[in-house]
């Protein structure tokens, strides 16, 4: 029996979009939150907890954007015309936001620029990622294969309201992640964040779906045919669940738990776009099997990539574990 190697390398592309929405969301996020910190040392400690990993994590985002190129380079090129200006905008904003973590603790007079760099890096690259994933759900004008919509199609009040809730998530996630990595008062802001900035992430959460199927004729078409009711369903209710797991974890003051549970929150999320818009790479009428590169050339590259795969997730967990625990004031990156 042969692989389906469209659907296999789907997956894969859809592994390394949530791998890095969820490793790269929660230090973009305290970006978002850096200047909640009171002073030099605070935000030090911040900037610590994620100076090891933060680079790893943008593997993953490589790893999507190259997989897209090579295994669906008709949505590659369709999606890039389309979003070419958010792309340049996420990428000009990742590049301050790396250059900040090199240059802010070797100088002081410059320190609050470079300050200001990290903080609209992360914001601007979470909500340029936000925008595009708005203007992909409201479809792209596609004619002959060819992207034959404007320069501005991709910014609408949607993708705005997408790009909001995303910069929103992310700032949970950062909030999370601090509280696992730090203690003392800057723990205990972190900690008061969480209720409200999850409460915000699940009306947001509601907000999006709701404009989606309202965007989109094809899911609205979807989520109310008759068939697929108990299916598609499941997904909101998963929602629901987890989100009052993450208020019930708070309140009971645990720290890794929330964390958990609000990357469960992105996890569905993501499944509810997924389940929305299959099969389609290019919505609303190019499906992923259409926009696949020849069977050949996805099975030399799955080779390859399943050689590479364990290694990443290898050096990725081994990052981790290495700089587990608390970050102490005056510790880490300097």
């Amino acid at each position: 029996m042969s692989l389906d190697l469209p659907t296999i390398w789907a997956l894969l592309i859809c592994i390394a979009i949530l791998a890095y929405v969820v490793l790269d969301g929660f230090d973009l996020g305290i970006g978002i939150l850096f200047p909640l910190g009171r002073n030099k040392e605070e935000r030090d400690t911040m900037m610590n907890t994620v100076a090891p990993v933060w680079d790893g994590n943008e593997t993953w985002l490589v790893l999507g954007g190259g997989g897209l190129f090579a295994a669906f380079p008709l949505a590659y090129s369709v999606l890039l015309t389309a979003f070419y200006a958010p792309v340049i905008g996420m990428l000009l904003a990742l590049v301050f936001r790396g250059v900040a973590f090199e240059f802010r603790f070797r100088t002081e007079r410059w320190r609050p620029l470079w300050d200001l760099a990290f903080t609209g890096g992360s914001t601007l690259a979470a909500f340029f990622q936000g925008v595009m994933v708005g203007a992909f759900v409201q479809g792209i004008a596609v004619q002959d294969r060819v992207y034959v919509g404007g320069w501005f199609d991709w910014l609408t009040p949607f993708s705005i309201l997408t790009g909001i809730a995303l910069v929103t998530g992310y700032a949970l996630l950062g909030a999370c992640w601090l509280v696992i990595k730090t203690d003392g008062s800057l723990q205990r802001r972190m900690r008061d964040l969480q209720v409200p900035l999850g409460t915000a992430v699940v009306a947001l959460i509601g907000l999006v779906s709701f404009g989606t199927v309202l965007e989109n004729d094809a899911v609205r078409d979807r989520w109310f045919a008759l068939g697929s009711l108990l299916i598609l369903w499941g997904i909101p209710l998963a929602t629901a669940a987890i989100a009052a797991a993450f208020f019930l974890a708070v309140k009971r003051g645990r720290e890794v738990l929330p964390f958990v549970l609000s990357l469960g929150l992105f996890a569905v999320s993501f499944a509810g776009l997924v389940a929305s818009l299959y099969p389609h790479l290019i919505p609303p009428h190019i499906s992923y099997r259409e926009a696949a590169n020849a069977d050949s050339s996805l099975s030399f590259m799955l080779a390859g990539t399943l050689v590479l795969l364990p290694v990443i997730l290898g050096y990725t967990g081994y990052s981790y574990w290495i700089f587990r625990g608390k970050v102490r004031p005056g510790e880490g990156y300097h």
